[in-house]
């Protein structure tokens, strides 16, 4: 007869221990966490340099430092460490799998970390019969899934697609156990019962308990919003009085209204200084009640100082590894924003009075800045504000207008307050870069308040004319380039979010946005698939972009054609289309960019650029050539003050070192030197195209030949030094996208390249110290 055990295949082998606190990990879950305690972080060193795996066990106590052998359970999740990355603090940021399940036998005594003999328990397949009993113990299982995550907040409805999919009793077991919210001890029962029947019966009993507690939060919400509806008809009912009241000529009683507006002052918690004005502003209004401008001024006044969150706030518990999670699930990569976050949160719950800085998101159009700023609102569970700047030239948008103006109204920053009904939420100042001035003010000036942790507890609005604290507010702003007032800009901490290389986009087209552009069509997920060479080929001859919006309406225009098929009942919608490379190329037409843009063949005094826009980096050929003339120097291209005096020290370095460079030294007596960088309708200007002048100017006098896959950035002195530039990531993927092989850059930007991962590995970089060293990589 076979038993339960018969589904795992057991074996003994010694590992490292990492004990966790309040973290559960099941076998097949794929997830990231930081370690900071020094055991657990010699323990996974040695388990990565090994390539061995690790037992992840749970801490009977979470407020335990230091555990010993007796303050963690002995049976836990084999798993395997996909990522490693050190963090500034000393700790680890791990990516692990769960395999297996794991039970420790023995300890290995005198060790700097936790070592065991752990039995694994490898499960491959369920080998029992599956009966009828079992059968029915699975689809209820689904079942009430199915109805967990429905009602549950946080879940999403792909969970349930994949659960479906599953008919091994084990499997379902483990995927159903990561969605629930366990105990120590309750974990523990899952993970230690190796008989599946009886684990799936048990977590049953779970997912009813965890339904009847979602059930009693909805009645509870569906209470307070059919009360809140009640309220909201009473108004719209008094309102429609008043009005057939005006219409009659049967103007309500002014006095019941004075009193209402007294019972409303009197019930709003208000700031002392806020309730004078208030009740200063009601005596007036009750000497001369109808004065037919007045009044109506005096009651629009009221309105606003009565709806205004003067002391409302959101109430949030702080939750470190709650927030990190949304983050992560919202957003891929932009792991500095993300940590930033982190710890703005780390302080606010040490020290809940402190002054946040302002956070400036600077990177080019599409990489995330806005939606980073909206996650970071539902991570912390406050309301989200957004204003746009573009274009702003009135310094009242700010501000506000004062009240002697007719039709004056408070600034966009109070009505945003006012739209949030909290004096905390998340504020996003969006396009902050783009603001302009003109006779009407500044509005960056009027800014300098709002964003200063100093001065904005007492903001002052025109038209309130009271003070309105601001301290409170997380402000974040967005900007394409730092094209912005110097005082502004030192207000803010900045935070570049770089282009995307061609993987993570890969990445975010495969965990958001196919399934974003699926639901907008109104299809189902199972309906439409893209293969991962789809994917690829989409980026690579479709779009041209650091971010994603290029790539996300290629999507959405590739799935609007597949949902006219369904919708035009050419396919049945139980059917399912696969989007391959031939899909692609029939929905999108021919393709639109080249991957390998580079000349057919190498040519003189013609250099491959780099270059940073607000749009991210881009590539330019500079060229050169030379005649017979008197040293005259020409510059075309709609170049900037900066660029053309890159040319002129470019020519000053040649002159001076003629003779070893192997070029006329009378160049400059004799021979017209003409430098023109295509696309002369754009401008260009920085000093980074020195060393890209330089060369093709040598190239030109020399003849020699410059080789067409090699690209270059840096700036050029006099001597001949090459200085250091920025925007290196979005120079190499430009570099990337180009087809280039070989990129040139100053030696001082090695640092820069510790943070680059994969593009680096296809290119080979050359650092550099003086402009010697280019010409030998360069020139043929």
């Amino acid at each position: 007869m076979k038993s339960f055990l018969d589904n795992y295949d057991k074996n003994r082998v010694s590992m490292p221990i990492v004990p966790l606190r309040g973290l559960s990990i099941f076998p097949n879950m794929i997830i990231h966490f930081d370690v900071g305690r020094l055991k657990s972080i010699k323990a996974i060193e040695l388990a990565s340099m090994s390539e061995s795996n690790i037992l992840l066990v749970t801490q009977k106590d979470a407020t335990v430092e230091n555990p010993s052998l007796d303050d963690f359970y002995h049976w836990g999740t084999v798993a395997s460490i996909k990522q490693m990355m050190r963090l500034p603090n000393g700790g680890l940021r791990i990516l692990i799998e769960g395999l297996y399940r794991g039970h420790i036998e023995s300890f290995i005594e005198d060790r700097e970390y936790f070592e065991g003999e752990v039995d694994e328990y490898r499960y491959g397949e369920y080998v029992d019969e599956i009966n009828d009993e079992l059968k029915a113990l699975v689809r209820l299982v689904k079942s009430k899934t199915e109805e967990y995550v429905s009602l549950h907040p946080k879940l999403s409805d792909n969970a349930i697609m994949t659960l479906y999919e599953m008919e091994d009793p084990g499997r379902l077991s483990d995927a159903v156990s990561s969605l629930l919210l366990l105990d120590e001890e309750e974990y523990q029962d899952i993970i230690k019962e190796l008989d599946i029947k009886k684990r799936l019966e048990y977590m049953l009993g779970l997912i009813n308990r965890e339904l009847d507690m979602l059930k009693i939060e909805e009645k509870i919400s569906v209470r307070v919003r059919n009360q809140m509806n009640k309220f909201q008809k009473d108004y719209f009912l008094r309102e429609q009085i008043k009005a057939i009241k005006k219409e009659l000529g049967e103007e309500g009683d002014s006095e019941s209204e004075l009193m209402e507006l007294g019972e409303r002052i009197d019930e709003k918690d208000l700031p002392n200084e806020v309730r004078e004005k208030a009740l200063k502003e009601l005596s007036r209004l009750s000497q001369n009640p109808y004065g037919p401008g007045e009044s109506g001024v005096i009651r629009n006044y009221l309105d606003w100082i009565l709806e205004l969150p003067w002391n409302e706030s959101s109430d949030s518990d702080i939750s470190l590894s709650e927030t990190a999670d949304i983050l992560d699930k919202d957003h891929y990569g932009l792991e500095d924003i993300k940590e930033r976050i982190v710890e703005y949160l780390a302080v606010k719950k040490l020290n809940p009075e402190s002054k946040g800085n302002i956070l400036l998101l600077v990177g080019p159009p599409g990489v995330g800045k806005t939606s980073i700023a909206k996650s970071i609102a539902h991570s912390l569970n406050r309301e989200f504000v957004r204003m746009s700047l573009g274009g702003m030239r009135d310094e009242a948008e700010i501000r506000g207008h004062r009240r002697t103006y007719i039709g004056a109204m408070p600034g966009r920053i109070i009505a945003g307050i006012k739209k949030a009904g909290v004096n905390n939420p998340v504020f996003l100042l969006d396009e902050i870069d783009k603001l302009a001035s003109d006779f009407r003010g500044d509005p960056a000036s009027a800014l300098l308040e709002v964003l200063d942790p100093e001065q904005n507890k007492d903001f002052t609005d025109h038209y309130l004319d009271l003070p309105f604290d601001l301290s409170q507010v997380l402000f974040i702003t967005t900007a394409n380039s730092l094209n912005i007032p110097d005082a502004l800009l030192d207000r803010m901490e900045i935070i570049r979010i770089s282009g995307y290389t061609d993987i993570e986009k890969e990445n975010i087209a495969n965990r958001y946005l196919v399934s974003k552009q699926i639901k907008n069509a109104g299809l189902k997920a199972s309906q439409i698939k893209f293969t991962p060479a789809a994917i690829r080929h989409i980026i690579e001859y479709y779009t041209r972009e650091s971010g994603v919006r290029e790539l996300e309406r290629m999507l959405a225009k590739i799935i609007r054609k597949a949902a006219v098929k369904f919708a035009k009942g050419e396919l049945d919608l139980s059917n399912k289309i696969s989007i391959g490379i031939k899909e692609v190329e029939e929905y999108l037409g021919a393709r639109i960019y080249s991957r390998d843009i580079l000349d057919k063949k190498d040519r003189v005094g013609v250099v491959n650029g780099l270059a940073w826009t607000s749009v991210g980096g881009v590539t330019l050929q500079v060229e050169a050539i030379v005649t017979d003339g008197k040293g005259r120097l020409t510059l075309t291209g709609k170049l900037g003050e900066v660029m053309k005096e890159s040319a002129v020290a470019a020519i000053g370095y040649l002159r001076k070192n003629a003779k070893s460079l192997g070029i006329d030294p009378e160049f400059y007596y004799n021979k017209d030197i003409h430098i023109h960088v295509p696309e002369g309708a754009v401008p260009k200007d920085g000093p980074s195209a020195g060393v890209t002048m330089a060369t093709a100017v040598y190239s030109a006098l020399s003849g020699k030949m410059v080789d067409r896959k090699v690209a270059m950035t840096g700036e050029i002195t006099l001597t001949g030094r090459v200085l250091p530039i920025g925007g290196v990531k979005e120079k190499l993927l430009a570099a990337k996208r180009m087809g280039v092989t070989t990129v040139i850059l100053p030696e001082e930007n090695k640092k820069d390249l510790d943070k680059i991962g994969e593009i680096i590995d296809e290119l080979n970089i050359i650092l550099v110290k003086d402009i010697g060293e280019v010409l030998k990589n360069a020139i043929k």
